[in-house]
């Protein structure tokens, strides 16, 4: 927090990427951040890329801010036009500091009084267009983008080069470690019992499955079947499903009633992967989970631990080859998210590391991002040298500086 009040308190504008582990408390450091603009009366605008987990942000954000003299407001696809046209309003006027909602906050009609302060969760789930368009509802707003995918320090310094890291790489105080353990098929009447025996104590299981139906093409085990076959294994138990081809407001629905303790098992792809807290969950397991990056299951497996019981996490390997086993193994030494990406790099490789784009981040044909990283640090260190120091404006930089922009232009077909 003190670099972010350091940034806050100066006169640069901020723009700063705050990286922590599942469940270390960026949240808490977001809400730190709010009160300062808030106290020196800006308005502060926090986007989710889903209802659920913005609901989750407005329940944390209200009760942090519920001694202190500032309106905090929830504005989703779901708020009724009534309610948002009142919330609209009052955002114009400066009734509302601090809106905490969806993609509902960049749409054209919403107009802040005095935007001082913009906080992206998740930020890899939305694009650099979205997240500009928020910031330019206000006049250059502080910009705080929150993740909890832990990228090496190094390489999250040359992918977000435009933005100062913070790294939280401690969790908070009394968190129990989540036991973890690698398990073949042969253990699976064992793994039914304890799940059996969990729920009768009256906690709450996920079953993470890495397809949504079964497929003639990949051999993987399905949500669906898995939901038939866990409901009829555990009669007394209710079991509910959750995956991405539902339409949103299901999956909020089913999320709702799993955080309620209304479901007992849930059985779901990698949506859950980001998400909503439900402290009673205290075990999760994992189907086919050699098919998973370990910076995933990392991420998985952060949905468990965060109450006062003891958590475990299973993860069925149904993979032969010795790597698999290798790569599975790193889960059950550690619980340091940095370390696991770093190891899941390492034994995979930066494309497969980081999947089809789906963290938003950029392809680099010219270089290994994982064995060139010090080469990179150093090209960006002197891409920084030549930007503060004017270097390309000096006259025997000319030839240089025309160089760079003609292959600019002709590679990327625009005027630079």
């Amino acid at each position: 927090f003190n670099e972010v009040y350091t940034d806050m308190t100066s006169p640069k504008i901020m723009n700063r990427l705050i990286q922590g582990d599942v469940g270390s408390g960026k949240t808490v450091v977001a809400v730190m951040a709010m009160l300062v603009a808030l106290e020196s009366g800006y308005q502060c605008a926090m986007m989710a890329p889903t209802e659920i987990l913005a609901q989750q942000h407005y329940n944390t954000v209200s009760k942090f801010l519920e001694n202190v003299p500032y309106r905090v407001e929830l504005l989703t696809g779901s708020t009724s036009q009534k309610q948002a046209g009142e919330i609209l309003e009052k955002l114009k006027n400066g009734e509302i500091s601090a809106i905490i909602g969806t993609h509902a906050l960049i749409k054209e009609k919403v107009i802040y009084h005095n935007l001082g302060l913009v906080i992206t969760d998740e930020q890899h789930r939305f694009g650099v267009k979205q997240r500009a368009v928020l910031s330019q509802k206000g006049t250059n707003p502080d910009t705080i983008v929150m993740t909890a995918t832990p990228i090496p320090r190094t390489l999250a310094m040359i992918l977000y080069g435009d933005l100062d890291i913070s790294v939280i790489d401690e969790m908070p105080p009394g968190r129990m470690k989540i036991k973890t353990y690698v398990v073949s098929e042969e253990y699976r009447d064992r793994i039914d019992k304890f799940i059996a025996k969990e729920v009768r104590e009256g906690k709450q299981v996920y079953i993470i499955c890495p397809l949504v139906e079964d497929s003639e093409v990949i051999d993987a085990t399905s949500a669906v079947k898995t939901a038939e076959e866990t409901a009829a294994k555990f009669k007394n138990f209710k079991v509910g499903i959750i995956h991405g081809k539902m339409k949103s407001a299901l999956k909020d629905d089913v999320m709702n009633d799993f955080s309620k303790g209304v479901i007992d098992i849930l059985v779901s792809t990698t949506v859950v992967e980001v998400g909503v807290d439900v402290p009673n969950a205290s075990l999760m397991i994992v189907e086919n989970a050699e098919r998973f990056g370990l910076a995933q299951l990392h991420q998985l497996r952060g949905r468990v631990g965060r109450g006062k019981n003891q958590s475990y996490c299973i993860l069925f390997n149904q993979g032969e080859s010795e790597i698999s086993k290798e790569r599975l193994d790193v889960m059950t030494k550690s619980t340091d998210g940095f370390y696991i990406s770093e190891q899941d790099l390492k034994l995979r490789g930066p494309g497969e590391f980081f999947g089809t784009r789906q963290h938003g981040l950029p392809e680099l044909k010219i270089a290994n991002l994982y064995t060139d990283m010090s080469i990179l640090k150093e090209a960006q260190e002197c891409a920084e040298t030549i930007q503060q120091h004017h270097y390309l404006e000096q006259d025997e930089f000319t030839r240089l500086k025309d160089r760079v922009i003609h292959l600019y232009n002709m590679n990327f077909g625009g005027q630079l």
